[in-house]
C-alpha cells in the first residue's frame, strides 16, 4: 500500500493540470480499499460550464463511474484544498470512509475553517477527515494562480 503522501502527490498533479487549464487549482483523487485510484478529478467550472465541476465531484463521479456504484465504501479521497459545503454533502453521500486534505480554506472551508459539517450529529455516515497533507505545496499552487490573476 503507497502513503497517504504518494496520494496526496497524484491530488497535486491533478491541481497542475487544472492551472494548465486556466482553472483555479485543485486536484483531487479516489483511492479504494486495494490502493487502486479510482477516480481523478480537477477544478473545471469553467472549462465544463457546470458550478459543480470541483475537482472533489469530478473524482468521486469517476469513482463512482469505476465501481459502478455510487457508494465508494472503504475509498479515501486525497483533495488539495478543504472540502466546501457542496463538496462536503457529496462525500458524505458517497459514504466515503475518509478524507485527506492539503491546504485550509479559510473563506468556505466546511471541515476546519468555517464549520465542520463531517463532525454534525444528524448524518447517518462518519467520514475520518485528516488535514494539513502537504498544504504548503497545495497553497504555493494557489497564491501563485492568484497572483497572477491580480
Amino acid at each position: 500500500m503507497r502513503s497517504d503522501e504518494y496520494y496526496m502527490h497524484r491530488a497535486l498533479d491533478q491541481a497542475r493540470l487544472g492551472l494548465a487549464a486556466g482553472e483555479v487549482p485543485v486536484g483531487a483523487v479516489v483511492v479504494d480499499s486495494g490502493g487502486e485510484i479510482i477516480g481523478e478529478g480537477y477544478n473545471a467550472p469553467v472549462g465544463c460550464h457546470d458550478p459543480s465541476a470541483h475537482a472533489e465531484v469530478r473524482a468521486l463521479r469517476a469513482a463512482a463511474a469505476h465501481l459502478g456504484n455510487y457508494r465508494l465504501d472503504d475509498c479515501t479521497l486525497y483533495v488539495t484544498l478543504e472540502p466546501c459545503l457542496m463538496c462536503t454533502g457529496a462525500i458524505i453521500h458517497a459514504r466515503l470512509a475518509r478524507v485527506v486534505y492539503g491546504a485550509a480554506e479559510p473563506r468556505t472551508g466546511m471541515v476546519e475553517s468555517r464549520a465542520n459539517l463531517f463532525a454534525q450529529p444528524w448524518h447517518n455516515h462518519r467520514v475520518d477527515v485528516e488535514g494539513g497533507l502537504l498544504a504548503i505545496q497545495a497553497k504555493r499552487l494557489l497564491r501563485d494562480f492568484f497572483t497572477e490573476r491580480r
